[in-house]
């Protein structure tokens, strides 16, 4: 039913473009100006970051989106455009009119994101002279992930293609994120495409369910920006029947596969990371109180110091749990780290800790079990170790 599109991104859909070029906004000279555009007028959803704190450009495209219509994403790196008062939004009206005049499209269809440091003018006039230079096309689509990145160290992109009962289409994105993550979006920005055709209300709905599994469930550091977003647009090009909420499961299932393989690429790629943490959370009152309880310990300062030390304090998952709030009876837990138990039924279960110490320094991945055994929900968080480069490179961020 799905495969995955060797080397796919987000212009592996039919009749998305995409392109990027160096405008100069960073230091680095690096691509950090990029274009995401359809040959078509797309239906469009976003979901944006939950900070009281709203970049000009989250404002700007928040308010576009809710028509539901788009054709293309302006991006760049480098510079928030946060923060900076009224300027902020009279330069995003004039980079998406810019980019409107550039692509031959109404102006109120294109989209727009930031994402850098805040409290800094973006350089328009280097960005004037660099819209004209941008020249999307289907091979663009590794370029415009390059160009989205900050503190990234590699790209986060994937495609797959969707065969089903009378229908195949294909769905792509692309994402950037390393620091700044945690649920309820994060200093991060996913943009999907795809080329089937979707009702609005419909997509809407089926990507606010998608990052509540993905994206709502990965914390690197406990931080939120006014930057976050997440955005998609669908064409239509794949002629299939209309997807809508009777037909959807399958569609549904499919952005949530890109949505979690974007959202854990970004938590392998973290700040100064070395290790993930999974936390599988089972048997929860529900699965809201899973998705809690999960996103509790996989964010917890003192867990992931435990992790980056491979030392196996168990005590620490279980004072995380306890403050998550959650509904539990300490006599039902059970708890496994790497596959090993260390509590069952409320009790300590005797282990050999230099054993599992050396366990956990053989993987790269810190895997923690949980079953509450109070009722059938689950979830599964992610998050990441926390080392002495993620505050090197915090400490250092604009100097």
């Amino acid at each position: 039913m799905y495969s995955v599109i060797p080397s796919g991104n987000v212009t592996s859909p039919t009749g998305f473009l995409a392109g990027a070029v160096s405008a100069g906004i960073r230091k680095d000279k690096i691509p950090d100006l990029a274009i995401l555009y359809s040959e078509v007028a797309c239906t469009a959803a976003g979901v944006f970051t939950t900070n009281r704190i709203k970049s000009a450009p989250v404002r700007l495209s928040k308010m576009r989106i809710a028509k539901h219509k788009a054709q293309a994403v302006v991006v760049n790196s480098g510079c928030a455009n946060a923060c900076v008062g009224g300027q902020g939004m009279k330069d995003a009206l004039e980079i998406t009119n810019l980019t409107s005049l550039h692509l031959g499209i109404p102006s109120e269809t294109v989209l727009i994101a930031s994402t850098g440091v805040i409290g800094v003018p973006l350089p328009m006039e280097k960005i004037r002279a660099a819209i004209p230079k941008v020249k999307p096309s289907r091979e663009g689509g590794h370029d415009f992930a390059r160009a989205i990145m900050t503190t990234d160290t590699r790209t986060k992109e994937i495609a797959i293609e969707v065969k089903a009962v009378g229908s195949r289409f294909m769905i792509g994105g692309a994402a950037k994120g390393a620091g700044m993550i945690h649920p309820h979006l994060a200093t991060m920005l996913c943009f999907i495409t795809t080329d089937a055709s979707v009702d609005a209300d419909f997509l809407q709905s089926a990507l606010q369910k998608s990052v509540d599994c993905s994206f709502n469930m990965i914390s690197v550091d406990g931080d939120t920006s006014p930057s976050d977003c997440v955005l998609v647009l669908a064409n239509g090009l794949a002629a299939n029947e209309p997807i809508n909420f009777n037909n959807g499961e399958v569609f549904q299932e499919a952005l949530n596969q890109v949505c979690v393989y974007l959202a854990k690429s970004i938590i392998r790629d973290a700040e100064g990371a070395t290790k993930v943490i999974e936390v599988v959370v089972k048997g929860a009152k529900d699965d809201a109180q899973a998705r809690k309880a999960a996103r509790t310990v996989a964010s917890s300062t003192l867990v992931k110091a435990a992790v980056h030390g491979n030392d196996p304090n168990w005590g620490r998952i279980v004072a995380a749990l306890g403050r998550s709030k959650v509904t539990l009876k300490e006599e039902r837990l059970d708890i496994s780290w790497n596959q090993v138990p260390v509590m069952r039924q409320g009790k300590a279960v005797r282990f050999d800790g230099e054993e599992l110490r050396l366990i956990l320094s053989k993987s790269d991945t810190a895997l923690i079990e949980i079953s509450l055994n109070v009722g059938a929900g689950k979830a599964v968080s992610w998050g990441c170790d926390l080392s002495e480069e993620y505050v090197t490179i915090n400490s250092a961020y604009t100097t």
